[in-house]
């Protein structure tokens, strides 16, 4: 496995961010082997893109391994996220205030669910905010005062992609917009949501990939390692 990856231990300490596993393309061995240096190292160790079928997997070869018996039990899967993680997240920052992640529907759940869990895995406190989207604009509309209170809003929408547009239109924090690959025939598996995102006329918006809901929780994170998040208060 050595041979297979490179784990880059310092990333925390030079980025603040841990380097998480991309679970989807790798075999339940090649999880396991990793999880267990990275905990070996005392690093956190979060796994994303990973089905039902491949935890129970990875949870068997963790019982197996001499080394990972005494681990399986602290193996974690987060099904609404699709992610998996081993040991304990790191200690919270209260400090750096709270990420709220919006959806424009519960379609959205998996991609908003993963940024959500690897904020809150970094020690950040984040809240979800679901079934917000433009379709019916009063639901976002309600929340404002809540959406106030944050530091970095990340917003996950399919579709035409509008819900990051309406919210950076609306209120001075950092907004991060992630197209989901949810939608109708033209919205061709994401792409008419990321376009859309990109040719936002709501200045500042920042967006990342398709489905990449632990890329936009990076992106927070390094806005509220940076102290550049906006204070809480009243929307313009």
């Amino acid at each position: 496995m050595s041979e297979l990856a490179r784990l880059d231990l310092q990333r925390r300490g030079r980025l603040g961010m841990v380097e998480a596993i991309w679970g989807e393309h790798k075999t339940a061995e090649q999880i396991t082997a990793i999880l267990l240096r990275l905990q070996a190292a005392g690093e956190l160790a979060l796994a994303t893109r990973v089905d039902p079928a491949k935890a129970e997997a990875v949870r068997e070869q963790l019982q197996a391994d001499p080394t990972g018996q005494r681990l399986s039990d602290q193996l974690q899967f987060h099904a609404e996220a699709r992610c998996l993680s081993l040991g304990a997240p790191a200690a919270q920052r209260p400090e750096l205030g709270e990420v709220v992640v919006l959806s424009g529907g519960t379609s959205d759940l998996p991609v908003a669910s993963e940024a959500q869990l690897a904020l809150q895995w970094h020690g950040i406190r984040c809240a979800r905010l679901l079934d917000v989207g433009v379709a019916g604009l009063h639901r976002l509309l309600g929340q404002l005062e809540r959406l106030q209170q944050a530091r970095v809003l990340i917003a996950c929408a399919g579709m035409e992609g509008a819900l990051p547009t309406v919210l950076a239109g609306l209120v001075p924090q950092p907004v991060i917009g992630v197209p989901v690959s949810v939608g109708y025939g033209v919205s061709a598996g994401g792409q008419a949501a990321l376009h859309g995102m990109l040719a936002s006329c709501a200045p500042g918006l920042s967006v990342v990939n398709i489905d990449n809901g632990y890329g936009a929780a990076m992106a927070a994170l390094r806005i509220l390692n940076s102290g550049g998040a906006a204070a809480p208060g009243p929307a313009l």
